[in-house]
């Protein structure tokens, strides 16, 4: 068996098997246009996102994945619903309980929640185009009209308040990101548009208190992504 398609609160999940399991389990948590559904998912239809799939089912990963409500810009029944999918993995899988985890621009919203909540069940954090501060990236789509109110709507309907609270709400959020949680991280950036460009400045602002590099490549090298990660994954699995 390939993979699995199963269904928790509405939500589709897929978990894909290596031929040659190592006991290593990676969760995979998607940007704006990640999806699951019955059959498939973003990670499968996109081209190179499989290839990084393969490589990792070659080195032995079991990896799995949500659809998480869609665009759920980090919302409490997102993270929920993540904590969930990795109970009911580790319960059904044989696999070792710290599992490594690759977050992808919307998607490390939800990773750094996990991170406070799942400290010993994390072992690794890979964190590619992240966007880390909700409050930062709304302040920086302000100055793009139509992308401020669709993200408005999104953003209601993923945390079910009216626009009016929400804005409340972010206006007194903590700037503030904490990384340093005792949880290995890397953060990649692939510098493919303006918009990446500004999303880095904003990077370097949030991990200005913090030791981590972030690691900057052009979109010509993004076939070495699954390289990187690996290597990275590799060396927080001496400790089992």
């Amino acid at each position: 068996m390939e993979n699995r398609n199963f269904q928790m609160d509405n939500q589709w999940n897929v978990i894909h098997y290596p031929k040659k399991p190592t006991g290593f389990g990676i969760l995979i948590i998607g940007d704006e246009r990640h999806f699951v559904d019955e059959s498939k998912c973003f990670w499968t239809q996109n081209e190179g996102r499989l290839a990084i799939i393969n490589q990792f089912k070659k080195s032995g990963y079991t990896i799995f994945s949500s659809n998480l409500y869609g665009r759920n810009w980090g919302s409490d029944h997102a993270i929920e619903l993540a904590q969930r999918l990795y109970q009911q993995v580790i319960r059904s899988e044989i696999l070792n309980n710290k599992v490594h985890v690759i977050a992808e621009g919307m998607g490390a919203l939800v990773a750094v929640r996990l991170m406070e909540k799942m400290k010993g069940q994390l072992r690794s954090v890979v964190l590619v185009n992240p966007i880390l501060s909700l409050k930062k990236h709304i302040e920086l789509e302000k100055e793009h009209k139509f992308f401020y109110k669709k993200l408005m709507r999104e953003l209601t309907a993923a945390h079910m308040k009216d626009q009016v609270t929400l804005e409340r709400e972010l206006q007194n959020m903590d700037d503030d990101v904490n990384l340093d949680l005792g949880i290995p991280i890397k953060i990649i950036n692939v510098m493919s548009s303006g918009k990446s460009y500004n999303q880095s400045k904003l990077l370097q602002q949030i991990l200005v208190k913090t030791e981590i590099s972030p690691t900057y490549i052009v979109p010509e090298k993004k076939q070495q992504l699954g390289n990187m990660i690996k290597k990275f994954f590799n060396q927080y699995e001496k400790v089992l």
